[in-house]
């Protein structure tokens, strides 16, 4: 019998049972598992995913059967995949998300909207408008006429952020940071543009004195990226004075504020992003800090008029006709063609918990941030980098202070994560290395992570004293 389709009346139950299938699978799988993490690094999940799939592999003959394949597949895709749900799974931004979220983007998979023409996407799409109105005006409560766009994330929002200056400035020369995302260099080079020019980050925030030299040299347009959380410490550039000196200089300015973008709201926590709302352009990421599955990201803009620069002509997609009619057209509203409803998630998740309720999470891991620091520093075998800003926390044995810590750090990390016992990131910060806590779980406490720090101690010094012997 052939396979049912998940959409439709019919549909729906067999979604139901194939649901639960997979969640039980989920379930028994992450028991197994245990930590935040699957044991033996990649050569035991490679195995382990060897496994079912021996002699016939991905494309058998002949099919398994629906249930099968979806519990075994399952059961190894979480088997082998580290749980941003454990606290000690801390290393990116890469945020456990909610479950109203999870339940929202199943819906969203099962009457698969296409978001590239009304006709596909009827209420999908008027439900983006919406929600993009309402980010929108949270960058930017002062503006007269701001817009926003959906994009699948940080890297996406910053190449339409440099897209939009240079269709409106022109041949810009991009200037950014050194603390800048990789992705930054990389939009300037697939938009044709200079190799951005960097300007130094003295405690990892961007020097303004050196802005302005940069901007002083620089003879035609330019387009400068300030950062509002960055990927190491999640520091955020002086925005204010950065946006004085851009607005003198006529040059565009995005805010890449991917992960601090959230502090938007807190009424609290808001002031540090105090001058974003002169930004011409701003990446915000609801898959870092919001709580959302992968992808959930948005591009702002102070002026809708920016984003006309999107706008192309399909004609099966958004003919004149159609449009003078009244259709709406999707068309300029991505650099993508097809693409999911990620709005639904977003827009289920902001109404289910409000902006009071998406606050106190960016509020509770931003102050969890600020003590785990402190018992960092009262740590006698751990010292800390600085104060978090959000919710990063950089930290380094004390025992790293001779000429080979940096491969002691690296080298505990590795063994950290190979255990499966705890996924740490690394950072180099003033020329060292740093183990890094990117806490995004919105209900863990600081008491949680104390054993961690305990486990970071002892394992540095049994990894010190390999490094000797060898």
């Amino acid at each position: 019998m052939a396979e049912a389709l998940a959409g439709g009346t019919a549909g729906v139950q067999r979604v139901r049972e194939l649901v639960a299938v997979a969640l039980d699978a989920v379930g028994a799988a992450s028991a197994e598992r245990g930590g935040p993490a699957p044991g033996g690094g990649p050569a035991a999940v490679a195995a382990a995913l060897s496994l079912p799939l021996a002699g016939t592999g991905v494309l058998p003959e002949h099919g398994t059967g629906a249930s099968d394949a979806l519990a075994e597949l399952t059961g190894v895709l979480t088997a082998g995949s580290v749980d941003p749900a454990h606290p000690w799974c801390a290393a990116h931004l890469h945020c456990p998300p909610l479950a109203v979220a999870a339940a929202a983007d199943l819906v969203a998979s099962v009457l698969n909207p296409s978001m590239d023409s009304w006709d596909q996407a009827p209420a999908a799409s008027q439900l983006e408008g919406e929600l993009v109105a309402a980010l929108a005006r949270l960058c930017y409560p002062d503006a007269a006429t701001p817009d926003a766009v959906i994009t699948s994330g940080g890297t996406e929002s910053n190449l339409v952020g440099l897209l939009l200056a240079r269709e409106t400035r022109g041949a810009v020369q991009p200037v950014c940071g050194r603390t800048a995302h990789h992705s930054v260099a990389r939009a300037a080079w697939l938009l044709g543009l200079p190799a951005p020019l960097v300007v130094d980050c003295p405690g990892q925030r961007m020097s303004t004195d050196a802005l302005a030299t940069v901007l002083g040299a620089v003879t035609g347009p330019a387009a400068v990226v300030a950062t509002a959380g960055t990927t190491d410490a999640g520091t955020i550039d002086p925005l204010v004075d950065i946006a004085e000196l851009t607005g003198r200089a006529g040059a565009w300015l995005h805010v890449d504020a991917a992960y601090g973008g959230a502090a938007l709201f807190s009424h609290d926590l808001a002031p540090l992003l105090a001058g974003l709302g002169a930004a011409d352009s701003v990446a915000v990421d609801l898959h870092k800090f919001g709580w959302q599955p992968i992808a959930a990201g948005v591009l702002a803009t102070r002026e809708a008029v920016a984003l006309t620069a999107l706008d192309v002509r399909a004609e099966y997609l958004n003919a004149d006709d159609d449009t003078e009619a009244g259709l709406p057209d999707l068309l300029g509203r991505s650099v993508r063609t097809s693409r999911r409803p990620d709005a639904f998630k977003i827009a289920v998740t902001l109404r289910a918990l409000g902006r009071t309720g998406i606050a106190a999470l960016v509020e509770h891991c931003c102050h969890v941030a600020t003590e785990v620091a402190d018992a960092i520093r009262a740590h006698p075998d751990l010292r800390v980098w600085g104060e978090p800003e959000l919710s990063t926390v950089l930290f380094r044995p004390t025992a790293a202070d001779g000429p080979a810590g940096d491969e002691l750090v690296a080298t505990v990390r590795r063994r950290l994560l190979e255990s499966g016992t705890a996924v740490l990131g690394r950072a180099n910060v003033d020329g060292r290395v740093w183990l890094k806590l990117t806490l995004l779980h919105p209900h863990a406490t600081a008491a949680d992570y104390l054993g961690l720090l305990d486990l970071v101690a002892s394992a540095v010094r049994e990894a010190g004293v390999d490094l000797v012997v060898r």
